[in-house]
């Protein structure tokens, strides 16, 4: 009876890992195509001459560099700063006491369900106000706000399961609440870090409504931008758009796949008490 529930079972993995892979592959193989080969009967069709050129178009007009490089400033500061934050409040919901504590939780967990189109407008009239619109904190504020609440979430599954043994033994041989956090508690929690800036990473770097609404200059946009470019008012410049895809998704999916085992550790490690 197992037999056939496992070969079941692993049938509908490999369609599911298929459907994951599907969409990367039809981008890529429309990216080494012409844009008036796109609209053809065949969903999959290696072309006989591919157009490695879309590639060498697409990097150059669509500042591909540059954007990039805003991409990594901006994305890099959110992730430090969100990490480091969450970090801070999964310890103090975890260990200490005080009166706010069950409150400051629920408004944590509240902050998971607003939606970002909610806060665009409030944010931008704000952000006019204190002249942060078209600046890179303009854009480095929101991103650690909205993933604040779930890394939060994450930390604290993994520092209920630490033990607090090891945290006294630091105090009483005289060590400081910053040295017992720096130099203990957090390499205890690096399942939990990787995790948290990993994901932050990958949900920044791929994140543009917030950056089309509070950015307006050229020098500053981020990655994203770069696939719009080969938009005009009559028509577009789709091979070279999928192959702006293509180069969009490589340094996240390249993260993703280097630290996929300690992702799934730390997104796992509240889930069961050791």
């Amino acid at each position: 009876m197992r037999r056939p529930l496992t070969k079941l079972l692993h049938v509908g993995l490999v369609l599911f890992a298929f459907s994951q892979v599907f969409p990367l592959l039809w981008v890529f193989i429309y990216s080494i195509q012409k844009s008036g080969d796109l609209f053809g009967p065949e969903l999959l069709k290696l072309p006989h001459d591919p157009q490695w050129e879309n590639y060498a178009r697409a990097f150059t007009d669509g500042h591909i560099l540059q954007y990039g490089l805003n991409s990594l400033m901006v994305v890099t500061a959110s992730t430090v700063i969100s990490t480091a934050l969450s970090f801070c409040m999964a310890y103090a919901i975890a260990r200490m006491r005080w009166k706010l504590k069950a409150f400051a939780l629920g408004a944590i967990t509240l902050g998971m369900v607003i939606p970002i189109h909610a806060t665009l407008l409030p944010n931008f009239i704000w952000f006019g106000y204190f002249g942060l619109i078209d600046t890179r904190v303009g854009i480095v504020v929101p991103y650690v706000a909205f993933t604040l609440s779930i890394n939060t979430l994450i930390y604290l599954g993994q520092l209920r399961n630490l033990p607090t043994s090891v945290e006294e033994a630091a105090l009483i041989d005289g060590a400081s609440w910053p040295r017992i956090l720096w130099s203990v508690v957090l390499p205890l929690a690096t399942p939990a870090t990787v995790t948290v800036a990993v994901n932050t990473f990958l949900t920044n770097w791929n994140e543009f409504i917030i950056a089309n609404t509070y950015l307006a200059t050229d020098e500053l946009r981020t990655l994203p931008f770069s696939i719009i470019r080969f938009q005009g008012q009559y028509s577009s410049d789709y091979a070279a758009q999928f192959a702006c895809m293509v180069m969009v998704a490589i340094p996240p999916l390249a993260l993703y796949l280097y630290f996929s085992q300690r992702i799934m550790a730390g997104a796992t490690a509240g889930a069961v008490k050791g």
